[in-house]
């Protein structure tokens, strides 16, 4: 009978490319992972890697084999993940969803402070929610509501969507265009200002420009960086400007590292959800999760 291991040790093999780094990716010896893989091409009755002295290079059957197995060893390692308990203590572990710069400002300090085990994954709602729903995961923060019957979602704080300005930033031309309401003007003021963006997620610049300018933004950002906090710590007594959720710059705000520049003709505010299943079993490890997060965003409120 197949040994589900040959397939995780063959996928290590695939995607390091060495016997050395599928071993160190799983924490075995390489004398191992050459009997596994011997296992599994006996098994098969193909050859699944022509070895070289640097490389292990998949054969055309090692291909075909890798994108049979890949998805579904992924799954069951999803399962292992969300049902596993600490075998001394039998101590849960939760697994919580959400964005990378939510967790940095939020739950990041307070997290070896939690009496269970947790998991955070960084994943956008849409993806976070359908991993809900299959159990991979037991509580999603999210600023999208979604439909789902046995999906409990409670609004819990709300951010807003504005336009700031590192301190440094000379702003007093943008103010008096402001006071005269000329979007024109305006345009024209933003596009000649230095920019900060992030890689892949520039969803609250457009709903800004839309919300307010009635079409898409027309530049591209000057500096390109991993996440949003990066933005805040770039722009904190620098000159540039960025479109953030306010809650991220409340403290540099408060310090006058970052200027408020705009929140828009019209003001764009989004609830924030926590999203869990009806019939959770961890109920009272969510909640302290729930205490902590409600704390902080009623502290940055004040």
């Amino acid at each position: 009978m197949v040994n589900l291991e040959w397939f995780r040790t063959f996928i290590a093999i695939y995607e390091t490319g060495t016997l050395t780094g599928a071993a160190q990716s799983l924490y075995v010896s390489q004398p191992g992972v050459s009997l596994h893989l011997g296992a599994l091409e006996t098994y098969t009755g193909y050859k699944l890697f022509d070895r070289s002295s640097r490389r292990m290079v998949p054969t055309e059957r090692g291909k075909v084999l890798y994108n049979h197995v890949k998805d579904a060893i992924t799954k069951l390692e999803d399962a292992e993940q969300c049902f596993k308990k600490n075998a001394l203590n039998n101590t849960p572990t939760i697994h919580v969803g959400m964005c990378m710069e939510t967790f940095q400002y939020t739950l990041e300090p307070y997290i070896s402070s939690l009496p269970f085990d947790i998991v955070v994954k960084f994943v956008e709602y849409t993806e976070a929610l359908a991993d809900l729903e299959k159990g991979i995961l037991d509580l999603v923060i999210s600023s999208q509501k979604g439909s789902e019957k046995n999906i409990d979602y409670r609004a819990f704080s709300k951010e807003r969507i504005v336009l700031v300005a590192g301190r440094d930033t000379d702003t007093s031309a943008f103010d008096e265009i402001l006071a005269r309401k000329d979007k024109q003007e305006m345009l024209q003021w933003l596009k000649q200002q230095i920019w900060y963006g992030t890689t892949g997620d520039m969803e609250h610049l457009r709903k800004f420009w839309q919300t307010n300018f009635k079409k898409h933004p027309d530049f591209k950002c000057n500096y390109i960086v991993p996440n949003k906090t990066s933005i805040v710590r770039c722009l904190r007594n620098a000159s540039g400007v960025s479109v953030l959720p306010d809650f991220l710059c409340r403290e540099e705000m408060y310090k006058g590292n970052i200027k408020l520049l705009w929140e828009g003709f019209n003001v764009l505010e989004n609830n924030l959800y926590f999203a869990m299943r009806k019939n959770t079993l961890y109920s009272d490890e969510i909640g302290q999760i729930q205490r902590i997060f409600e704390h902080k965003m009623t502290v940055a409120e004040v």
